[in-house]
């Protein structure tokens, strides 16, 4: 086939764009970022740079349009006459194009949020909690309703597990170009303010090209805990008071703001990042301890800014607002405790009781930032009772807009944060703790690696003691097979406190497998019985947490199987805790992509077996995940709005009836499909020679050697067996690779076992876990490619598994678009399928320069080239930020 003419790329590319259905502004968005981008290539890149990135862009459409093998081979040929140096620089330009699509995607859902925000008919049931409420109280009335809002908990926990593949000074030039487009947007069209913005929009597209986009070396566990902070100081810190706000303001209609909030804070945020030891040599005791002084450092540092803002602004003069009796006495005490800056204070606001007070106290949190003893607070409690002794003063005086305007704010802020921040986590494995209890045991000399487990326990006291009882002390037990592997944990804790007070642990069991799975109930019976777990149980209300492991259960019998037992475990032990009288709480961990657990968090929140939700909903966030979901305070507030309206909602007796007569009713399905599936997964992984094989048809060694995150890939070093192998990269490795295989595999053949198509698509309509089930897989089958994929399975020698992979992949597709009585995948989901569409050829570009990378490093017959494990690794950063969902 010849190459098209410049004229003819243009139209080319223009009909492609128009039957992606593109709304108008984001086709504008992206037509001016790619163009700056193309000027930037143009002045900035090699010779003809421009010219060749066309020529692959018009490729990769034009097989992507007219799917002929012609088409396809010409494209792959284009990428593989490519210099090694002109490929580099091809792979680095798409991926720049992958960060601005996804910005302007990102800017576009930005738009839409405005323009339905705050309008009900424009939102269903799920969308948001004002919403939910509604709904829940015309079913359990409005009393019941409220005191189910007023317990609602949503606590992401943010973890660094190695999937965010872009470098943090990417993620911060991608976020200054967001508020320049803001600008741009905002400012008249033609005019000197948008002229100013489009400049500095190409400055920083310049500075986004010219940036190494690889890390030169791997981020310290400090650094992931940094790159966390930027989120919270750059989003969260005032996007979760603004949702309670939001909420607030919807229940209360115009009373809101001038009389006490019916919402109480329902956000926590949890963190793995520094705490986490499964496995990362690289997080010890002395990390832990930074860890949280980061983090407090941080929280305090907001707290003691927006007092400042607010009691400046708090210009009420006593003959308007007079202060109450406990106002003045509090001023007295605290005016003692700092006669020098009281005495400045008073001066300058002599009149204005509310103005000083709310200064003295944001100088006392900032005393407490300095670890100032004589001035400090001793804690986030004895800060929210003198707030609050303002906010009453000031609804006594008859200004209730002030107590409960800017000043609420404040109190939630305290209330959600603490002084912590992040409640942290410890996480260890239970082979550790049985290791290091056996040493201990003997009596033989205590080895480096047990001295460090003893002092992770001495850290948990002392931040217990530094922060307050919130900072730390859930301790959770990865591959948790029985109930002395978590009693182990309070050995080991009296071991290192010796005499002393141990730390006060919430230990968690993580059931990771299908078998660990399926012993919980029996393990969870056997560990409250013993006595420091009755203890804690007695002390927190009989209050328990369950944590369940997504990535590992699919990984170890594929993902049908895995969904269907992760819903019965959670079955079981709702009702095992309904009947013992536990508040149980179960801790989700997934991952961003659909093999591990990934997809829309609401949708899964709603199809959930009865009790295992009950207003609590907790869940690791991680990766890209965390950027993608809260980096945009809009974005933000929207993905908190949806996921606490779901866990409002999912204990409505409707929905509780629904899943449950729905589960039954499709309980001889469902053992089919685990059945079927298992036994083609088995057959696939079980294969003699797959993991080698697995490890040359994907860059899964090469991904090892990303500098993504401080948690190696493996917990050990062979390749001939899976066993080792962490489940992040077994996904990371598989999208790379355009097969996805982890979010789909058997699904086709479980689905063929039933048969029946009419009850398939019944169950569709009728089974929640099914339909969040299928719309996962629709997805994930849409960002594969089985032309590429073909490509990647040929690298192996091993032709009957790569039948195998191609077999099953099409017919999931082929049942996957019978149950959804659609023609195509996500026909029923057009913003998802657009996106997916918009970026495919795109990412097949990226995609055949990373085959070619590995052809070269997989021929055994010459040397690779130094340069080809180079482009690997660029182009996994490109495919990364193309499919968005990876790890």
């Amino acid at each position: 086939m010849r190459e098209l003419t410049q004229t003819e790329v243009i139209d080319l590319v223009g009909r492609f764009e128009a039957g992606q259905e593109i709304p108008s502004p984001m086709r504008s968005d992206v037509r001016m970022l790619g163009g700056l981008l193309g000027r930037v290539l143009r002045e900035s890149g090699s010779a003809d740079l421009y010219d060749d990135v066309e020529r692959l862009r018009a490729a990769t459409i034009q097989a992507y349009t007219d799917e002929t093998p012609e088409a396809f081979e010409r494209a792959a040929a284009i990428a593989d006459s490519f210099s090694a140096a002109r490929a580099e620089e091809v792979a680095r330009a798409f991926t720049c194009y992958f960060h601005l699509v996804n910005l302007a995607e990102e800017h576009q859902r930005v738009r839409v949020l405005r323009e339905r925000d705050g309008r009900p008919d424009r939102e269903d049931a799920t969308d948001s909690v004002a919403a939910a409420f509604v709904r829940l109280a015309a079913e359990v009335g409005d009393d019941t309703a409220l005191r189910r809002l007023q317990s609602l908990r949503f606590h992401p926990v943010f973890t660094a597990h190695p999937t965010e593949a872009r470098r943090r000074a990417v993620s911060t030039s991608i976020r200054r170009l967001a508020g320049l487009l803001d600008e741009y947007e905002a400012s008249l069209r033609g005019g000197a303010d948008q002229r100013r913005a489009e400049r500095r929009m190409l400055e920083e597209i310049d500075t986004l090209w010219r940036t190494a986009p690889l890390r030169p070396e791997k981020p310290s566990p400090t650094d992931e805990v940094r790159a966390v902070m930027a989120v919270f100081d750059e989003t969260l810190y005032t996007a979760i008071p603004h949702v309670y706000r939001r909420v607030d303001d919807a229940l209360q209609g115009v009373a809101a703001g001038s009389r006490e909030p019916v919402v109480r804070p329902f956000v926590r945020i949890g963190s793995w990042v520094g705490g986490d030891r499964d496995g990362n040599p690289f997080v010890t005791s002395s990390v832990t301890r930074a860890a949280a002084a980061i983090a407090s450092e941080h929280v305090l540092l907001g707290l003691e800014r927006t007092a400042l803002r607010i009691g400046r602004g708090l210009t009420l003069d006593a003959d308007t607002t007079p202060p109450s009796a406990a106002l003045v006495a509090l001023w007295d005490r605290l005016a003692a405790e700092d006669a020098d800056a009281a005495r400045e204070i008073a001066q300058r606001s002599p009149d204005e009781h509310h103005r000083r007070l709310l200064l003295l106290i944001a100088r006392k949190i900032g005393a407490t930032r300095a670890s100032e003893q004589d001035l400090a607070y001793a804690d986030p409690e004895h800060l929210l009772a003198d707030l609050r002794v303002v906010q009453q003063s000031l609804a006594l005086a008859g200004a209730p807009r002030q107590a409960y305007g800017h000043l609420q704010q404040l109190i939630w802020q305290v209330e959600t944060y603490g002084f912590h921040l992040t409640e942290l986590e410890v996480r260890q494995h239970s082979a550790v703790h049985a290791k290091v209890l056996a040493e201990l045991d003997s009596g033989a000399a205590r080895t480096e690696q047990t001295e460090e487990v003893l002092e992770v326990f001495r850290t948990i006291a002392h931040l217990q003691a530094q922060y307050g009882p919130r900072a730390a002390g859930r301790y959770i037990v990865s591959f948790t097979q029985s109930a002395d592997d978590l009693a182990a944990v309070h050995r080991l804790a009296r071991h290192a406190t010796g005499d002393g007070v141990p730390p006060v642990l919430d230990v968690i069991p993580l059931f990771e497998t299908f078998a660990d799975l399926q012993a919980a109930p029996a393990i969870l019976a056997e560990i409250v019985q013993h006595p420091e777990f009755a203890a804690r149980l007695e002390a927190t209300g009989r209050r328990l947490e369950v944590m369940l492991g997504y990535s590992d259960s699919s990984k170890d019998v594929g993902p049908v199987a895995a969904n269907l037992a992760l819903y019965e475990a959670q079955a079981l032990i709702s009702a095992w805790a309904l009947e013992e009288g536990i508040e149980l709480t179960l801790f989700h961990g997934r991952g961003g992509a659909l093999g591990r657990g990934g997809g829309p968090a609401n949708s899964a929140v709603m199809a959930q077996p009865p009790h295992s939700v009950d207003g609590r909903f907790k869940l690791t966030e991680q990766g890209e995940v965390i950027f993608a979901r809260y980096g945009d305070p809009a974005i933000a507030m929207r993905h908190i709005d949806q996921v606490a309206a779901a866990v409002l909602l999912a204990s409505a007796p409707s929905v509780e009836k629904r899943n449950s007569e729905a589960a039954e009713r499709y309980a001889a399905m469902a053992a089919t499909m685990d059945t079927a599936s298992r036994e083609r997964f088995f057959s696939l992984v079980k294969a003699p020679g797959f993991a080698p094989w697995f490890a040359r048809v994907t860059p899964m060694e090469e991904i090892g050697l990303l500098a993504l995150g401080s948690r190696p890939a493996r917990r050990g070093l062979s390749v001939e067996s899976l066993e080792d192998l962490r489940a992040i990269p077994w996904v990371f490795a598989w999208s790379q690779a355009r097969i996805n295989l982890a979010g789909w595999f058997g699904l086709g053949t479980a689905l063929e076992a039933v048969g029946d198509e009419e009850t398939i698509a019944r169950a569709y309509e009728e089974w929640p876990l099914f339909r969040t089930m299928i719309d996962n897989v629709a997805m994930s089958l849409a960002k594969a490619d089985d032309r590429i994929a073909r490509r990647y399975l040929a690298l192996g020698d091993r032709d009957d598994l790569a039948a195998l992979v191609v077999e099953e992949m099409e017919l999931t597709r082929s049942w996957v678009i019978r149950a959804t009585a659609g023609t195509e995948l996500l026909g029923g989901k057009p913003v998802l399928q657009r996106a997916v569409k918009m970026r495919s050829p795109y990412v097949d570009a990226l995609s055949l320069l990373q085959l070619r990378a590995l052809r070269a490093l997989r021929d055994e017959s010459h040397p690779a080239p130094a340069d080809a494990q180079r482009l690997l690794l660029l182009s996994v950063s490109g495919v990364a930020a193309g499919l968005q969902n990876t790890g």
